[in-house]
């Protein structure tokens, strides 16, 4: 039997996908008969648990095969040449007598549900399990794609005994085990696509001696040890990635010397260490120094122990001001030291995505960042910066996402951020920020959360800071050194789900509108100088599970409703001078 055609597919969108391109021996031609095609296809319905739209419904014996629905035959010896039952939301298992179609030209089953192991007794057709030693009678395989699926089990090392694979694509399944090293054997091998499983061990340095390969995607698996020194020889590769594993090691200083053809570079998230090789300009059709890469929208090296804290560790991000269309650039979670380049501000308009997050970054943030009108998400948050947060970061009103925490930041908080109308979430805690909170955040009206706990602030609270209704995650002012009164607006936050306003220098009694802060489940409110007694509105707040009200004046009788609290976890009132007993239910 010759394969006239074969169908490979692949649809990254589909949650699920199974397609199937197979070749088949020579010697089960004679072997084989219209039966044989018969038979395998009612144990191929057999194996199929759901039928959502009856499609095989028409399989069975009132009608010739030939004529079942998804079956095309060969016109001189009816034999099935196209099995196609794609996009039928079918489920099962994959039968193990898809081997018996010996005339079979394609095989379409994606968009499917099928699951299970590969089945061994698929070995005639020589995609998995057992190879016959007779793997020279057959034609070539040269695609093999059953990515999206629930597939088990390990690689089977049988595949290195096809040398005309060109295509492997087994993304998106559940297998487990490592790379065989017969895989080194494939010298046809052009696609190498085994992302997202739980593969582990060391990826294989015979794969450095496929020098057909284009295509090496390992990422969110299990690998561990280096990445071999040989990959680096494949002149053709034109997309490496083997982000989410737990590759450790350097990047090679001549990684870049052999790769003229590489356009993608993905390593993030593993335990890579030192400098980027500057080597890697040599790879012109991926890092000419990254000035070059115009149509470049994502440059993510993030989640590594990259750089040397050195002041100029972060001087490429000046290559990347050409990048027109550049979107994102994640750069955090490594040990680049050094300080944010002016050049930052000459990063595309597009640029939405900026993220440096843990990055021992020191000095200051340059006022160019402000020219960034469309960043959404800025988040350098975990850094040692000195200096002031700029006034003009108020120009970026487009600002979703503002994360500055725990970074060594001094000054005031400027009023420019009630510009930030778009703002959810403002962090800002960690800091030595000081004066008084800005009221002109309250324009901010779409804040979910709030933090500015761990500062130096002073003064009273704004009440303006309360109309802010739409929190609903938290509002943290702890551990500052605030004034006055608890304003009566806070009964305004009633989505609020955590209020934590500890350890500073509050004063008088604790308002009734709290009451109104009916979805509040954590409120800290130690370390002040709250007086008088815990008004009876509190009682409203029946999702409480953390109340803390140690460490104040507080006095009068422990309110009976605290042991009707159902979800309640923990109630500190100690150092206060309540009376009376503790209620019990």
């Amino acid at each position: 039997m010759k394969l006239m055609g074969i169908s490979f597919a692949e649809f990254p969108s589909c949650p699920l996908l199974l397609c199937i391109a197979l070749a088949l021996c020579f010697n089960q031609v004679s072997s084989t008969t219209n039966e044989t095609d018969k038979l395998a296809l009612l144990a191929f319905k057999v194996g199929i648990t759901r039928d959502p739209f009856g499609v095989l419904n028409s399989w069975n014996n009132s009608i010739g095969f030939c004529q079942w629905h998804g079956i095309t035959c060969g016109q001189r010896h009816r034999r099935v040449t196209v099995l196609n039952l794609s996009s039928q939301e079918l489920s099962g298992l994959i039968s193990p007598h898809i081997g018996n179609f010996s005339f079979l030209r394609e095989m379409r089953l994606q968009n499917n549900s099928l699951d299970h192991e590969i089945p061994p007794q698929v070995d005639n057709n020589s995609l998995v399990g057992k190879i016959p030693k007779n793997i020279l009678g057959c034609l070539d395989l040269f695609a093999l794609s059953i990515s999206y699926n629930e597939l088990t089990g390990k690689i089977p090392r049988e595949l290195g005994s096809l040398p005309k694979l060109q295509k492997v694509n087994l993304n998106f399944n559940n297998l487990s085990g490592s790379i065989p090293f017969s895989i080194g054997n494939l010298s046809s091998l052009a696609q190498l696509s085994l992302a997202w499983n739980n593969l582990g061990g060391s990826i294989p340095q015979v794969l450095g001696h496929r020098t057909n390969l284009q295509v090496i995607s390992l990422t969110k698996n299990r690998f561990s040890g280096k990445i071999p020194s040989s990959l680096f020889n494949l002149s053709l590769l034109i997309s490496f990635e083997v982000s989410l594993n737990q590759i450790q090691g350097t990047l090679p200083a001549s990684m870049g010397l052999k790769l003229p053809n590489l356009e993608k570079f993905s390593v993030h998230g593993n335990q890579l260490e030192g400098l980027i090789p500057p080597s890697i300009s040599n790879c012109t059709k991926l890092v000419p120094s990254l000035e070059n890469l115009y149509n470049l929208s994502k440059f993510r090296i993030s989640d590594n122990q990259l750089g040397s804290r050195k002041p100029e560790d972060l001087s490429f991000l000046c290559s990347l001001t050409n990048s027109t269309k550049l979107h994102a650039v994640d750069i955090g979670l490594n040990k680049f030291g050094g300080v944010l380049p002016k050049c930052l501000g000459n990063l595309s308009s597009t640029l939405n995505f900026f993220y440096a997050f843990r990055s021992q970054i020191y000095g200051e943030i340059p006022e160019e960042i402000g020219n960034l009108v469309n960043l959404e998400l800025l988040v350098l948050g975990f850094n040692q910066f000195s200096g002031v947060i700029p006034s003009n970061l108020g120009n970026l009103q487009n600002l979703v996402i503002l994360q500055l925490s725990h970074s060594n930041l001094r000054g005031t908080i400027p009023s420019s951020l009630g510009n930030l109308t778009k703002l959810i979430q403002v962090h800002l805690q960690g800091n030595n920020f000081h004066g008084q909170i800005p009221s002109h955040l309250s324009n901010c009206r779409s804040l979910i959360l709030l933090d500015l706990s761990y500062n130096n602030l002073s003064g009273a609270i704004p009440p303006q800071l309360f109309s802010l209704s739409s929190l609903a995650i938290s509002l943290s002012l702890s551990d500052n050194h605030l004034t006055g009164a608890l304003p009566i607006e806070v009964g305004n936050l009633r989505a609020l789900t955590m209020l934590d306003i500890s350890n500073n220098l509050l004063v008088g009694e604790i308002p009734s509108s709290l009451g109104d802060c009916s979805s509040l489940a954590i409120l800290g409110m130690q370390g002040n100088f709250f007086h008088k007694s815990i008004p009876q509105s509190i009682r409203s707040l029946k999702g409480i599970e953390e109340l803390d009200l140690s460490h104040n004046n507080l006095s009068g009788q422990i309110p009976e409703f605290l042991a009707v609290f159902r979800f309640l976890k923990r109630l500190n009132l100690s150092y206060n001078k309540f009376e009376g007993m503790l209620p019990c239910e």
